[in-house]
């Protein structure tokens, strides 16, 4: 019997997860601000509730930067599988990492330079 692949959300969960634990993923609005102002996140992963002024800090910022944005599950699920309160974004900074999470969504990985 083959084993099903999880969920697109699942898979961004567990690497999400696995980044935050690699201290190679930053959450939080002001952190992800941050580490974009400093040209370090190679994309964002916002939640599917975020809320209007995060998003205005944070995806418009990343949208500038011309970072890529990966819609993601909602803020209570992001922040209870990482045992964090609620999570509104999530930036990347390893480029393996971001690709990983972009496979089978829509949004385009980085490219290298």
């Amino acid at each position: 019997m083959e084993a099903t692949p999880p969920p697109a959300s699942e898979r961004l969960l567990r690497l999400l997860g696995l980044g935050l634990r690699a201290r190679t993923v930053v959450v939080g609005v002001e952190p992800v601000r941050m580490a974009l102002k400093a040209g370090k996140v190679v994309c964002v992963v916002s939640a599917a509730d975020l809320s209007p002024r995060a998003g205005e800090k944070v995806v418009r910022l990343a949208q500038a930067k011309k970072i890529p944005v990966v819609p993601g599950p909602t803020a209570g699920e992001m922040g209870e599988r990482m045992g964090r309160p609620a999570i509104m974004v999530a930036g990347v900074l390893d480029r393996a990492l971001a690709r990983g999470l972009m496979e089978g969504t829509r949004v385009r990985p980085p490219r290298e330079d």
